[in-house]
């Protein structure tokens, strides 16, 4: 028996993936489908993928892309959520700090290097004017690890999804004092290079799976209690998320919105450089559309 390993965050977005696993649909085929949650983001599952500790993630667009750029050897095989993401941008609850506008000294914790919560700093930091070379981060791994050090006096920021965070922000441990949206398609699904030579064609019938399952739930009137009961949320928040949240549904990638986000984020300075989606797109089983 062999095994395909899944990674995503443990989040609301990958309710699709819990589905499918759970099934186990290759076991007929000699495969079994092993999911791990991963709390510390993106920028540890790209190190994942690097050091074949996973087969297959579920990564933020601009985390795959800077480290595609720095010699991942994976390929991105279709998008698994099409919407921008919302970070919400939090602070110690007992901070006088209302809004953005009142941090002087921009200080972020992130979950780590090249993760999607550093990234998307640069993105706040154009919106706010503030200089890359200004901007400071201190690494805590995930949640968790930035509320243990959040203190009022020093207003550092974190930034996450929000809804992931608003049971934290209800209870008064941190406060939300903004919002940033990435100026991207949020997620992609993303295979080693090894992984796809080993198991092929597998990998994208999972892939179909999943899109078979995202379709369902965008139509099933039950998904926002089935999300709010396995991530422990309010049902008016997933509601909420859910209106604004699209799935992929369909092995397809838009050629100008992938360029359109790779400009971006050259301008962020995330990437280096301009890349050519046939680069890190796994061509032969994917509709590019212009």
């Amino acid at each position: 028996m062999k095994t395909l390993r899944i990674t995503g965050v443990p989040e609301h977005f990958n309710f699709p993936w819990k589905k499918v696993i759970a099934s186990q649909p290759f076991l007929k085929n000699g495969i079994e489908l092993k999911w791990t949650d991963e709390s510390r983001g993106s920028g540890q599952m790209n190190k994942a993928l690097r050091e074949d500790q996973t087969d297959i993630a579920i990564l933020l667009t601009e985390s795959f892309l800077k480290d595609f750029e720095a010699g991942n050897p994976s390929k991105m095989i279709g998008y698994h959520v099409k919407s921008p993401l919302i970070w919400g941008i939090h602070i110690d609850a007992g901070s006088p700090v209302t809004t953005t506008k009142e941090i002087e000294q921009p200080k972020f914790l992130i979950s780590r290097e090249g993760s999607g919560s550093q990234l998307m700093a640069f993105e706040l930091a154009q919106k706010e004017d503030w200089k890359n070379e200004s901007l400071k981060f201190k690494v805590i791994n995930n949640l968790v690890g930035a509320l243990e050090v959040m203190h009022p006096e020093d207003p550092e920021m974190f930034l996450w999804e929000k809804y992931t965070t608003k049971p934290w922000v209800d209870s008064n441990q941190i406060k939300r004092i903004g919002e940033v949206a990435s100026p991207w398609p949020c997620f992609v699904i993303a295979a080693s290079n090894s992984a796809l030579k080993e198991f092929g064609e597998i990998i994208f019938e999972l892939r179909q799976l999943v899109y078979e399952a995202s379709n369902s739930l965008q139509k099933s009137e039950t998904a926002v209690l089935d999300i709010a009961d396995v991530y422990k949320l309010k049902a008016e928040d997933v509601h909420s998320w859910i209106s604004q949240t699209e799935w992929e549904t369909e092995a397809k990638v838009s050629k100008s919105t992938l360029e359109s986000a790779i400009s971006k984020m050259v301008e962020l300075k995330i990437l280096s450089r301009e890349l050519i989606v046939q680069e890190f797109l796994t061509i032969d089983h994917l509709t590019l559309l212009s």
